[in-house]
């Protein structure tokens, strides 16, 4: 037993303590094994030559593997924590979505929607209810009917000389249409105006319909300023004969800026020259200027270029007051998110109380869109939702321009306009004042 464990002993590691027979012998019992194997007798054993010896690993074998491990703990753990951002922002886009339901909720745009798919046809066409595209708004054919917060306008507007009877308009030809109106080119009395009819099921549908309204045009008949889009008069009698009449302007900032159609990254008309672009961004500020330094201010919660139309000399008019808000002294902030993401400021986004430094927020991204000649965040594929959470969560603002020294103090300018604080916000008047001077010191 001896022996062979001293044959196997030297067969395999080469050890060999033995006399020079007891080599010899080993020397044939390990030729013998090679193919009957070490263990006689016993079949199946492995031979010799199917053994394979393991050679130890070398030191930059370790090293690498270490490496290849803590590599792999790496992409754990990013994985793990995309993870969570990505719950984290699920959870906030619920939260918004949320918000906005219950907006439109409050707002009777659910409602409104509902009745939208009940009216519609086996052919998926609208009831003769909703305005076709060719179509003119029809005559009442339901009982009229006047709240007392519409009452009140009436009487005012039949004392200021503003009330318009409807067989007063003759109507040209649809020229756009949004959430609650169409909007129609038209005459009045032979002025070229704006006629915006609001769909008669959206007082059918929503309770605050009226109100709505009423608040629309108390908050447009009280503006009187050479930037501020000017109330002709209206139709008063809800819900087919809620119209609103205003000069036409036919061209807004964002088409005089961009040209026509949906946002793009390439250029589709000349850039306007920087002196015109400052004209007009002067021009804005001073009509919110304006509309701040009212008692009580006028907030107008949606300020972006499509809402801000230009005349034949190419003045600005800010327009659109459909979510425009009075802001009273004692009051001191509004809640509730409304207007668009992209021009939209944080505190609006969140729902959290905000004043008219959300206007402020919103022409900061304007000026930025004004000086670079690019739509807001084109340099992303970011959608309107993932932008305004961009915005909260990241601090995420449209590309400035290269600066080289000639825009510092504009660029300066906007970057406070849209400081993720509203109190670091400047004020209208302080804009005003310091895009006057940046005109005489860069033209």
């Amino acid at each position: 037993m001896m022996n062979h464990q001293k044959k196997k002993g030297g067969a395999l590691f080469g050890w060999s303590p033995q006399s020079s027979s007891a080599k010899k012998a080993t020397a044939t019992t390990t030729t013998t094994t090679t193919t009957t194997g070490c263990c006689r007798g016993i079949h199946g054993c492995s031979s010799l030559e199917a053994i394979n010896v393991v050679p130890p690993m070398n030191q930059n074998s370790t090293s690498k593997l270490e490496l290849q491990v803590a590599e792999l703990e790496k992409e754990v753990l990013k994985e793990k924590e995309l993870r969570a951002v990505y719950k984290k922002r699920m959870e906030r886009a619920q939260d918004y979505l949320r918000c906005c339901l219950q907006v439109a909720q409050d707002n009777g745009f659910l409602d409104l929607i509902h009745n939208y798919n009940n009216n519609m046809g086996p052919q998926g066409l609208l009831s003769s209810n909703i305005l076709t595209p060719n179509a003119s708004p029809r005559l009442p054919t339901t009982p009229q009917y006047q709240p007392s917060d519409l009452a009140a306008l009436i009487d005012q507007a039949r004392l200021n000389g503003w009330y318009i009877h409807p067989e007063e308009i003759e109507f040209e030809e649809k020229i756009g249409q949004g959430s609650t109106a169409h909007i129609y080119k038209g005459t009045w009395h032979g002025l070229d105006v704006a006629i915006k009819c609001i769909y008669p099921d959206f007082f059918e549908s929503n309770e605050n319909g009226v109100s709505f309204f009423a608040q629309e045009l108390d908050t447009l008949c009280r503006q009187r300023h050479r930037y501020v889009l000017q109330l002709m008069g209206a139709c008063l009698d809800p819900p087919n004969h809620a119209w609103v009449v205003t000069e036409f302007l036919s061209t807004t900032l964002k088409e005089w800026l961009h040209g026509p159609g949906n946002r793009q990254r390439e250029r589709m008309i000349p850039l306007p020259l920087l002196k015109e672009r400052l004209d007009r961004a002067l021009e804005i500020s001073q009509a919110m200027q304006y509309l701040h330094g009212q008692k009580p201010k006028v907030i107008h919660r949606d300020l972006k270029p499509s809402n801000i139309f230009l005349d034949d000399a190419m003045h600005v008019r800010v327009a659109d007051f459909g979510h425009a808000r009075f802001l009273s002294d004692e009051e001191k902030a509004l809640t509730g998110e409304t207007g668009t993401y992209v021009y939209m400021a944080p505190e609006v986004i969140q729902c959290e109380p905000y004043n008219e430094k959300c206007d402020v927020y919103s022409f900061g991204i304007i000026l930025n869109e004004l000086l670079t000649g690019n739509y807001p965040y084109i340099e992303t594929d970011y959608g309107p939702t993932k932008i305004a959470m961009e915005v909260v969560e990241a601090n995420l603002r449209p590309r400035l321009p290269d600066d080289d020294g000639q825009f510092r103090e504009l660029i300066e300018l906007i970057c406070l306009s849209w400081d993720a604080d509203a109190s670091a916000r400047p004020s209208f008047a302080t804009i005003t004042y310091s895009l006057k001077d940046l005109q005489n010191r860069i033209l």
